[in-house]
Parts: C-alpha cells; sequence; structure tokens
C-alpha cells in the first residue's frame, strides 16, 4: 500500500479546513447565529459582552479538529480499502475517510463554537431565543 497518497489526502483537507476556517472565523460573523431578545437591552453592553464570547469560542479551533478527524479517517478509510481491495482501493478509501472526517470535524467544532457563545451569553443575563 502506498502510504504517501493518504498523507497527501490528508494534508490537503487540513489545508483546506484552515482556509475555511479564516473566512468563517466567528470574530468576523455578525453574532454568531444568535437571536437574543432586544428589549431592555443595551446594545453597546450587548456588542460588547458577544466579542468577548466569542473570544471563548475560538479557543476551539476548527481547522486543527477538522485536520485531527481528516487523520483519523484516512487511516480508516486505508484500513477498510485496503481489507476489501487492492493499493489503488486503499488510497481511494484513505481520501475518502480524510475528506468526510475533516468536514465533520469541522462542523463539529462550528457546532460547540456556537455552543459556547450562547452559553456565554446565557451566563451574562440574556435571553438567547435559539
Amino acid at each position: 500500500m502506498d502510504v504517501t497518497a493518504p498523507i497527501r489526502t490528508t494534508l490537503l483537507c487540513a489545508a483546506v479546513a484552515v482556509g475555511l476556517s479564516a473566512c468563517i472565523a466567528p470574530s468576523e460573523q455578525h453574532n454568531g447565529g444568535i437571536i437574543i431578545d432586544r428589549k431592555g437591552v443595551d446594545m453597546q453592553a450587548y456588542q460588547n459582552d458577544l466579542d468577548e464570547c466569542k473570544v471563548y469560542a475560538a479557543e476551539v479551533s476548527r481547522a486543527e479538529r477538522a485536520a485531527e478527524k481528516g487523520a483519523k479517517g484516512a487511516i480508516l478509510g486505508g484500513a477498510i480499502g485496503a481489507i476489501i481491495g487492492n493499493s489503488g482501493t486503499a488510497s481511494r478509501g484513505a481520501g475518502v475517510g480524510a475528506v468526510t472526517g475533516g468536514a465533520g470535524g469541522f462542523s463539529q467544532a462550528e457546532r460547540e463554537q456556537q455552543r459556547i457563545i450562547r452559553n456565554c451569553l446565557i451566563g451574562r443575563g440574556y435571553r438567547v431565543l435559539n
């Protein structure tokens, strides 16, 4: 089995994940997808609190999570491909596993960031509606 193909695929997946995370980092999102009840809320204070909550959420690295899950997916996909086929099947399985795992890891980290922002705002006394 050619191990360089799965490694290249994993590295490519990690590079794509890093690029995507730079495009939609929580600090650049308008409100992190959070909707609050604005009645009686000082919107300047809310914006300051939201910005601080986004800093906490940014501690969860989407790119790192995507690379980690992509690597695990490549290993699993390559192993399954090797069991059921030849080295070509193993390489394709590793590629599919890397892309699928990377996308899943990216999505998982994004959901965790949203949860952190939401919990942070609730902890600061805001009524989060979603």
